[in-house]
């Protein structure tokens, strides 16, 4: 390969997509990875593609509901040019509403779809029993269905992206290699750990999630979001569900009794679960920036690059429009990037 305009650093979810927003822009791009493509909380099982609730709207949520949207597109174009399943489906969301306080918050945030969601989406209030067994236990028999949300399998959607980057004549490099041309880094909880090292503060942090596959066929149903656990069919006849968010940990990869009463919950949530058999489980660590919103700008500590982080719980679903404003960025200077993204926000603040 010639020598390239861009080079990323990182082949995890953010760093693969921005990668594949600046090839299909024409720019030469290579991606350094020192692990494996879809390494850490990229390689998980959950990939639930879930909004924020249609209220208090703010630039994050709108990024956030202009990436959902775009996502369909996205993995369509990414799954011709390939042949490869990311497992994108949008099916939406189903969560029990408990009470009449509940029930009053949901109809409240049915309204305010109407606007903020554009007629695109909307925040449906539905009886429990349209869903037969697959609905959540809900003591008022009503469940929020939102048909915004949608579902990936990450590890294989980020295959799917490395196969596309190739395709469009990028190049994928396992190791320790220099960059050269223009540079975005893109290496989530390590970029968080050196960024909080040097400057003797926490900026971000790596936050453990525990996650399980289980062995039941629910592939043409809604997702769930039960007690705080996502509930996601995909498109191989599994399900997956987690996850933890832990913040102290001795072993990032390890699953332990943690995992196992988030599948105790999820079987009580849905009883058609119960007999489910354990497929899989995974853990691994999600970046989480201090500020909670993805970082996208100027390197803390190399100017002339561009670091893209943070991804969190929300990386899947927010990385085609945080691509984008990516390679809006490195190719021609231009920053549409909402201030709360801004990586100041995470740093401690200058003294007086």
């Amino acid at each position: 390969m010639a020598i390239p305009d861009v080079t990323v650093l990182g082949a995890g979810i953010l760093g693969l997509s921005a990668a594949y927003a600046c090839a299909r822009r024409g720019a030469r791009v290579r991606v350094i990875e020192t692990h494996r493509v879809g390494a850490g909380s990229s390689g998980g099982v959950v990939g639930a593609l879930a909004p924020h609730t249609p209220e208090n709207w703010n630039p994050k949520k709108q990024v956030q509901f202009d990436s959902l949207i775009r996502a369909e597109a996205w993995w369509t174009e990414i799954a011709a040019a390939t042949g490869c399943d990311p497992g994108y489906t949008r099916l939406g969301r189903l969560q029990p509403i408990a009470d009449d306080r509940a029930l009053a918050l949901a109809r409240d945030r049915a309204e305010q779809a109407e606007t903020l969601w554009q007629g695109r989406a909307a925040w449906h209030i539905r009886p429990a029993t349209e869903f037969a067994n697959w609905a959540p236990v809900t003591s008022t028999g009503l469940v929020i269905h939102d048909t915004l949300t949608a579902r990936l399998h990450p590890a294989k959607a980020c295959a799917a992206m490395a196969a596309a980057l190739q395709g469009l004549g990028a190049e994928i490099l396992i190791g320790d290699h220099a960059p050269t041309g223009k540079v975005i880094e893109a290496t989530g909880a390590a970029g968080l750990a050196e960024l909080s090292g040097h400057f003797g503060v926490q900026v971000g942090n790596g936050v453990k999630g525990q996650a399980a596959v289980l062995g039941y066929d629910a592939r043409t149903l809604p997702q769930l979001f039960v007690d705080g656990l996502h509930i996601v069919p995909h498109t191989d006849g599994t399900t997956a569900v987690g996850s933890t968010s832990e913040r102290d940990y001795t072993d990032p990869t390890g699953t332990d009794a943690l995992l196992d009463a988030v599948i105790a919950r999820a079987r009580a949530a849905v009883p058609v679960l119960r007999d489910a058999p354990v497929r899989a489980r995974w853990a691994g660590l999600r970046p989480r920036a201090k500020s909670r919103a993805p970082m996208l700008g100027a390197h803390p500590l190399r100017p002339d690059r561009v670091i893209l982080n943070g991804g969190f719980k929300i990386g899947f679903g927010m990385a085609p429009e945080l691509a984008e404003m990516a390679a809006d960025l490195i190719l021609d200077g231009q920053a549409r990037i909402p201030p709360e993204f801004d990586p100041a926000a995470s740093l401690p603040k200058p003294t007086p």
